[in-house]
């Protein structure tokens, strides 16, 4: 009986370190099919652009097609929430913002997904601060400028932004207190309602991601007084920063990263963040990022992880102190 138990054991023994090395040969092989990148906004906006950008090249380091998959609503809710319940085998991916990751969190109470624990850091993808944007009408050339027209019009000032609890809008809130001016907020549908009412005069003032902005100051149709950023951004040099007007509160900066579902295999992960950083050392995709005023991310997933974390504190921060309610 114990031979027999040896001779089964012997014989079963192959088979069991076959089936140990299929996984990480499986892994290996990753992708064989398309991969989905998930998006929380609708084409055209900053988001949406610099996810294209990164899938493109993507698309190449990884060898099957990185496919964009917009899915706006609820500032990015609705996204997250797609890809927390998907299958952890890296075939959906999140292109994560710092308002899904950071700031929602803080405003919507029954969230479908959490932050931390429904994701996988892969990286770091950009940074991008935001542009302080006036209507060309506006007689106004400076932030000072701009302070000094909303003393003289308290309770006739308005700021735009592309939805309550944005960055925009917080933005705008860290703008108001810094510089203690009178000055309300008007919510719009996404960030090119916004600008359009600016361009229009229906708001005197707006702050907006520079990849959505930037041209239309560039074009004269709208008037770029600041950038958010801790230094002066390669997009428009010639601005200063909140900063450096002497605006309390900033910098302030807009980012993106990329996420797997939780759960994704260890092996995966390492493949998606090496091609990731691979994409984001390009000199062609560095360049495209450069003239949209946004800074390359890339470090390691647990640099990430740590960099969400940091965010996740401080904009819990800035929604307290500014007492923002999403109904």
């Amino acid at each position: 009986m114990l031979n027999f138990i040896r001779r089964r054991t012997l014989a079963l023994l192959p088979v069991a370190l076959l089936a140990g090395a299929a996984l990480p040969a499986a892994a290996q092989s990753y992708p064989t099919k398309p991969v989905r990148l998930v998006v929380g906004f609708a084409p055209g906006g900053s988001t949406d652009k610099l996810a294209r950008v990164l899938a493109q090249r993507m698309t190449e380091l990884l060898g099957q097609s990185v496919v964009i998959d917009n899915r706006p609503g609820a500032a990015g809710n609705i996204a997250a929430e797609t890809v927390a319940a998907a299958a952890p085998d890296g075939y959906t991916l999140f292109l994560g913002t710092v308002s899904s990751q950071a700031i929602n969190p803080h405003l919507y109470p029954k969230l479908r997904f959490d932050p931390v624990k429904s994701f996988e850091p892969v990286a770091l993808v950009a940074k991008y601060p935001l542009l302080l944007v006036v209507a060309p009408q506006l007689q106004v050339s400076t932030v000072q400028e701009l302070v000094a027209y909303a003393k003289a019009n308290p309770g006739k000032t308005y700021f735009a932004s592309s939805g309550s609890g944005s960055p925009a809008h917080l933005a705008g809130e860290i703008f108001r207190a810094g510089a203690s001016i009178d000055a309300s907020h008007v919510p719009y549908k996404g960030g090119g309602p916004a600008m359009l009412a600016l361009m229009s005069n229906e708001v005197q003032f707006g702050f907006e991601t520079i990849p959505s902005a930037i041209g239309h100051a560039r074009s004269g149709k709208l008037k770029g007084l600041a950038v958010t950023s801790g230094a002066r951004s390669s997009a428009s040099p010639e601005l200063p920063t909140m900063q450096d007007a002497g605006i309390k509160g900033f910098p302030v900066t807009s980012w993106a990263g990329l996420l797997a579902p939780a759960g994704t295999p260890k092996d995966v992960l390492a493949k998606l963040s090496e091609a990731t950083k691979s994409a984001l050392a390009s000199p062609a995709l560095r360049a495209t990022l450069a003239a949209d005023g946004a800074e390359p991310g890339g470090g390691t997933p647990a640099e990430f992880a740590s960099f969400m974390s940091d965010e996740l504190k401080a904009w819990g921060a800035v929604v307290k102190n500014a007492g923002v309610k999403v109904d």
